[in-house]
């Protein structure tokens, strides 16, 4: 038994020493990720007490499910959650099914350079700021000087528009942004997929006289529905959060806009900034996390009933 045990210490050592320099590459991000996403974990606490800062989390009072009332118990929580779920639903499906179109016009591209340029051009929106955009959108939409009612507008023989007291376009503006905001992080995804494809799968369906359109049909879309559904998932995850600087800083604040740009984060921050109440903002965020977690293993579970190999865990 004492030999058995020595072997088995001695095999676990050699083990780690051959993983070592792995462990050591992987130490940096596990100690960032365990700073910045587990220890805060315990403010979750926050939620459930009337909050001071003068006496701090553990001596705060408790205020029990009183903070989630905030959310709930209001006039507008219909209105915030359904824009919150809409848009996110939106986004999904807009951005998977041009990253995807975009992923494989880029692929298609013969010559090198073009191709580099396209995938700089596509990303380069998405690492704008939030307050850039908000200018960039001001720049076209604004009533005096915009683009669109100087401009485009007249050209048509249409009258300027006040595009910021009039809710009733901006469900269409938000998803345009967004998708020319965020569309590149998943075209680079795919064409980073379908550059891992097997260049004789598709020399094959050339000599058996296959069409551009089955080409995709049969090989690209087929290997690259891991990709796609990990990504979808992700998406799914985050369905109760929203792009605060997208519904903030886009729309302008615009108070004749809340019907329509007002979300569970906006809404969030505005009641923050009027009551200063940390304890309903640490509510509305573990609400949105723990119903995420909900949906995502629901989504998983799913997939994995329909394809098993495709699922996350």
């Amino acid at each position: 038994m004492a030999k058995e045990k020595s072997k088995s210490s001695n095999s676990a050592w050699a083990k780690f020493k051959r993983y070592l320099p792995l462990y050591l590459m992987f130490l940096p991000g596990g100690i960032y990720l365990f700073i910045n996403n587990y220890i805060p974990m315990a403010g979750i606490i926050v939620a459930f007490k009337n909050y001071n800062a003068r006496q701090g989390i553990w001596k705060s009072a408790w205020a029990g499910f009183k903070n989630f009332q905030f959310l709930f118990a209001t006039p507008d929580a219909w209105v915030i959650t359904r824009n919150t779920i809409l848009y996110n639903v939106a986004f999904i499906i807009v951005n998977t099914l041009l990253g995807i179109i975009f992923a494989i016009f880029i692929c298609d591209c013969v010559n090198e350079k073009l191709k580099k340029t396209y995938q700089s051009a596509i990303l380069f929106p998405y690492l704008m700021s939030a307050v850039i955009l908000g200018y960039i959108v001001f720049a076209f939409l604004s009533q005096s000087t915009g683009i669109v009612n100087n401009t485009i507008l007249p050209a048509l023989g249409l009258e300027p528009v006040d595009w910021y007291s009039q809710s009733k376009y901006w469900p269409f503006i938000l998803i345009f942004v967004n998708t020319w905001k965020g569309v590149g992080y998943g075209t680079l995804i795919y064409i980073s997929a379908i550059n891992g494809i097997d260049p004789s799968l598709y020399e094959a369906a050339e000599l058996d006289s296959a069409t551009k359109w089955q080409k995709i049909k049969f090989i690209t879309l087929p290997f690259l529905e891991p990709t796609i559904i990990t990504l979808t998932l992700m998406s799914v995850g985050r369905i109760f959060y929203s792009d605060f600087g997208l519904f903030y800083q886009v729309p302008r604040n615009s108070g004749l806009l809340y019907s329509t740009t007002n979300v569970i984060d906006t809404y969030v921050y505005r009641g923050l900034m009027n009551s200063g109440n940390v304890g309903m903002s640490a509510a509305a965020g573990f609400y949105q996390s723990i119903v995420g977690f909900i949906i995502v293993l629901s989504a998983n579970a799913i997939v994995r009933k329909f394809s098993k190999e495709n699922a996350m865990f």
